[in-house]
């Protein structure tokens, strides 16, 4: 158990003895570890050398441990430095070595993961690992994991790694999304809505990007999911950038203290004062790209009072179609 302080078992075994004892000459130690006098007292003289034991007398000689706290823990913290020494090193070889492979290699740029289960461990360890900022790109129909199955999402959250996610308007329809999207901003992720998404994708620290190629999954086709693993190079470059492209374009989630999910408020100008909170609400769902049908889920209203309650607002607003509602409603700081 001692061997990360640098000491052989037998060297253990004699220091454990010398602890128990107030001191023990080379015979008793030998007779006590069945190591023998010989052995006994080559060990004896190589932990006096270490400074883990002392002596005393001189017929017989005895032996008496040091403290532990004074001479093993510094052997321990200065083992840990080494040892992360050693792993910032091994970690900068390694990037080196696939930097080699990359260069010689353009299979290496792309790794490839197939089927459900292994792409849904590699996101959560993409994720355990993380330690900065996830981005995602969430569209409609899981491939390998539902949103709301993703408890790495909360421990990163816990750790402080920042969360951006854009969700698609289709993934307000799949059951549970609003709930999840709720429980993920309630917990610190940053969440934005944009009308359709060109392709599903996690990025990880800017360092790592994955996308599925292949659909898959319960909403996807009957084969086996497939995804491509990108680790750097223009085409990671590429991702970030889209991500980003997108983000900037998104309408921005918030959630209320009542738990409903709306849109960032602004101030109220003239005319506006006729909105009720909840017609703020459902404006900013509906700006979002929420469906009728989940509005009136998240809002616990019917179908029939969400369409009711948006011809207000049209009439409030002086719009004539839904689409112009969502103009006047961004352009006058409603949502």
């Amino acid at each position: 158990m001692l061997a990360a302080a640098g000491l052989t078992p037998d060297e253990e075994a004699v220091y454990r003895y010398l602890v128990s004892v107030e001191s023990a000459s080379a015979a008793d130690v030998a007779a006590r570890t069945g190591l023998g006098p010989e052995r006994a007292e080559t060990v004896l003289l190589g932990l006096e050398r270490q400074g883990l034991l002392g002596r005393s007398g001189r017929d017989p000689v005895t032996f008496a441990a040091s403290p532990p706290d004074v001479s093993l823990l510094p052997r321990l913290q200065r083992h840990a430095h080494a040892l992360d020494q050693a792993r910032a090193a091994t970690g900068e070889l390694l990037e080196a070595y696939r930097a080699t492979r990359r260069r010689h290699d353009p299979g290496q740029l792309i790794e490839l993961v197939t089927g459900a289960d292994s792409l849904r461990r590699y996101l959560e360890q993409l994720q355990g690992g993380a330690r900065h900022e996830m981005m995602w790109f969430c569209r409609a129909h899981y491939v390998a994991m539902p949103s709301s199955d993703n408890d790495a999402e909360f421990a990163a959250l816990e750790r402080g790694v920042r969360y951006r996610v854009v969700y698609e308007r289709a993934y307000f329809e799949d059951p549970g999304s609003v709930d999840s999207l709720v429980a993920g901003v309630r917990s610190g992720e940053q969440a934005r809505s944009v009308p359709a998404l060109p392709l599903r994708m996690a990025i990880a620290d800017r360092e790592v990007a994955v996308c599925p190629l292949v659909p898959g999954g319960p909403g996807g086709s009957p084969e086996e999911p497939t995804a491509a693993v990108v680790r750097s190079g223009s085409l990671l470059d590429a991702l970030i950038a889209l991500f980003e492209r997108y983000w900037d374009d998104a309408v921005p989630l918030r959630v209320s203290p009542s738990g409903a999910l709306t849109g960032t408020e602004g101030v109220p100008r003239a005319g506006e004062e006729r909105l009720s909170p909840t017609d703020r609400q459902l404006l900013s769902l509906l700006v979002a790209g929420v469906a009728d049908k989940a509005i009136a889920s998240q809002l616990q209203l019917s179908r029939r009072t969400v369409q009711r309650r948006v011809q207000h607002m049209m009439e409030v607003t002086g719009a004539a179609t839904r689409m112009q509602l969502a103009w006047q409603a961004a352009r006058r700081g409603l949502v």
